[in-house]
């Protein structure tokens, strides 16, 4: 049932390109057409050549769509050519004949394959199109659960299959059915007696090599798991390169990988073995069936028991030969067909992931912020703990609230359900008097500039990376903003000023300056609610003095929630929250919270702050 299931999702890829389908169709009808003539001349040239025929003007047959027709009008117009023009013109005239038709019929094929192109990558094209945008459109929670390397995988290896296995079968089953029933219907107007027998030894012979491919789909299936597998631990090894050497941990993760790599090889190989196997067989099998097919034949021909001529049987012969490669190719195609399902299942699979994070169909549009944000009984679990508890949080406009506690409080996660990167499990966020949850995620977003304390940047140049989500985006613009974030001077002394790469992840560039370049973006992004998680935590302090300086300028006249790791960073907040295991246990300004003398003040104290 699951089987079915995805091979009808991919055929809804495949039906956009419907048009270039029916071109296919039609192509290789004319293949098929130019096929059966360029054999059924044999017929002619053997009589020709062996003179096995007496030369002579027979009557013009009636007209019909029937391979007796064209043998008939063959005969004919050979017959003519004879008599008036002798053997050797006739020899001369059939070969011209038979170049063209085979000229046709290979422009033919090349017009089907070139149709059949446009299908296949562009159902591939769409295909991974979606996987990606379903990439980025599941929740955050879904990735602290799955491998990264896994998606990766799904989306790369997996989808090739399904192009491999899958979309090979979709242009067989196009072709290759048409060409056994014309080729068949040919062959039974030569001789019924003889195709009935074929038909009755054909489905034998089919059933044999059908048999091999039943355990294919599982073992296809867990092959791709074990490659996801070996995707994710390169795309971990890649990304923890540092601590991997820093630990001397490379004779343990080679050992990993190499166990990884031998699972994932002999899996292969059991895939290969089996698959590989139809090839010989069927080859092997092909050949029994034309060697009974010539005894039988035979047989009837030299007992007088058929009106088939010695020329018409080497005919048939040939016509039968060909019909075996589209059997064969078929059934290869079925065999290979359970390899790229298990593909396909994987990646139906991913996009079923729930989304969790909706929007409502007549969600609102909101612009601008213009009063205040307000937390409501606010409970949030990842699972079954609760991670925030019963959390009542008022955060008028302009104001700038700092999230401060143990790690592991839930700092971060209360802020991240401000963007909706999660929705609150119990009670509501109410931006500007309306539940975030009924406003468009896009706008919602849109309202709001991100500083972490892990810089996202990408391999890009400076000012791609700056002007990250944004459009139509002047020089000018972002230059700005690069002199707001203390950026602009580090800037231009690389060797391309903003047009220079900064790599993978930013690694060219040292920690401050890569959080500048983050703040730079958030400047330009010019957003009247600001989410600063832990922005200076992890620098050095003249690079914490000069992104702390440029997140002052950014942070005046704008809505700021600041989760601070150094207490100093945040003394000027207008109100300070102290959340211990997911609740709100202090709350005010750093004074107040001084005078209070407790969680705030042993913090401070821990920090040798004054």
């Amino acid at each position: 049932m699951q089987k079915r299931r995805s091979f009808r999702r991919i055929l809804s890829y495949v039906k956009p390109y419907w048009f270039s389908l029916m071109l296919n169709l039609v192509f290789n009808l004319i293949t098929i057409f130019f096929s059966l003539f360029s054999f059924a001349l044999l017929v002619p040239l053997l009589n020709l050549l062996f003179k096995t025929e007496a030369i002579e003007v027979v009557a013009k047959p009636e007209f019909a769509l029937t391979s007796d027709y064209l043998m008939s009008y063959l005969n004919y117009m050979m017959s003519n050519i004879i008599v008036e023009n002798g053997h050797r013109y006739a020899l001369v005239f059939i070969c011209v004949v038979l170049l063209v038709a085979f000229l046709f019929r290979n422009i033919g094929r090349f017009c089907a394959y070139y149709t059949m192109a446009k299908v296949r990558v562009g159902t591939i094209k769409d295909l991974r199109q979606d996987l990606y945008h379903k990439t980025l459109i599941l929740p955050l929670s879904y990735y602290s659960k799955q491998k990264k390397g896994d998606v990766m995988s799904r989306i790369t290896n997996d989808v090739q299959e399904v192009e491999v296995s899958i979309l090979n079968w979709i242009e067989s089953l196009i072709k290759d059915p048409l060409t056994i029933i014309f080729y068949f219907a040919f062959l039974l107007s030569q001789s019924a007696r003889l195709t009935l027998f074929v038909l009755i030894l054909l489905p034998i012979a089919g059933l044999v090599i059908g048999r091999i491919g039943k355990a294919l789909k599982k073992e296809s299936k867990e092959t791709q798991n074990r490659l996801a597998g070996i995707t994710a631990t390169i795309e971990e090894s890649i990304s923890g390169l540092r601590i991997i050497k820093g630990f001397n941990a490379i004779g343990y993760l080679n050992r990993k990988f190499g166990e990884q790599n031998e699972a994932y090889s002999r899996s292969l190989l059991g895939v290969h073995r089996k698959r590989d196997m139809s090839s010989p067989m069927s080859e092997f099998l092909s050949a029994i069936v034309v060697i009974i097919v010539l005894w039988f034949g035979g047989n009837m021909i030299l007992g007088g028991g058929s009106s088939l001529s010695a020329a018409g049987f080497i005919s048939y012969i040939v016509v039968f030969s060909q019909i075996i490669s589209p059997i064969k190719s078929f059934a290869q195609g079925y065999f290979n067909i359970k390899k790229g399902i298990a593909s396909a299942d994987r990646i139906f699979e991913f996009m079923d992931e729930d989304e969790v994070i909706t929007e409502k169909e007549n969600a609102l549009t909101i612009k601008d912020f213009n009063h205040e944000i307000l937390y409501q009984n606010v409970t949030f679990r990842y699972e079954k703990d609760d991670v925030l508890k019963d959390i009542n949080l008022k955060i008028p406009k302009g104001k700038v609230i700092a999230l401060v506690g143990e790690s592991g409080g839930g700092k971060s996660t209360l802020a991240d359900l401000l963007p909706r990167f999660y929705d609150v499990c119990e009670g509501c966020i109410l931006l500007d008097g309306h539940d975030l949850r009924d406003y468009k995620i896009s706008d919602l977003r849109g309202l709001m500039g991100i500083v972490t304390q892990e810089s996202i940047l990408f391999n890009d140049t400076v000012f791609n990376n700056i002007a990250f989500g944004m459009e139509n985006v002047s020089k000018e613009d972002v230059i700005e903003a690069a002199k707001v974030a203390n950026a602009h001077d580090f800037i231009m002394e690389m060797e391309q000023g903003y047009e220079t790469n900064i790599g993978d992840r930013g690694m060219n560039l040292s920690g401050g300056q890569r959080q500048r370049l983050s703040i730079a973006r958030a400047v330009l992004k010019n957003p009247p609610i600001l989410i600063l998680d832990e922005a200076t935590s992890s620098l050095d302090t003249e690079s914490e003095r000069l992104v702390q300086d440029a997140l002052s300028k950014v942070m005046s006249q704008r809505t700021s929630i600041v989760i601070a790791h150094r207490l100093s960073t945040i003394q000027h907040a207008d109100e300070i929250i102290v959340l211990q295991k997911g609740q709100i246990i202090e709350r005010g300004t750093h004074e107040e919270l001084i005078a209070l003398n407790g969680v705030y003040k042993k913090l401070t104290d821990l920090q040798s702050f004054n």
